[in-house]
């Protein structure tokens, strides 16, 4: 799965926008940012497979997400 964004504006800091837990140190590697909206393509709730056990990624009515095993 791939995520085009080349079409998203990008702000011109792009370390304004990630919260202090994702910044990047000089011996970490940068986190990569997946957006919510693309993640779930317009679905309420998707599943995701990790290894051997399925998880479900829920948007709330209140705009929350909800990850469950």
């Amino acid at each position: 799965m791939s995520l085009d964004r080349s079409h998203d504006p990008l702000p011109a800091d792009p370390s304004a926008t990630r919260p202090t837990s994702c910044t990047a140190t000089q011996t970490a590697p940068a986190q990569v940012l997946v957006d919510s909206a693309g993640l779930l393509a317009g679905q309420r709730e998707i599943c995701i497979r990790h290894g051997n056990e399925l998880y479900r990624l829920r948007h709330t009515r209140n705009d929350k997400l909800i990850l469950t095993k």
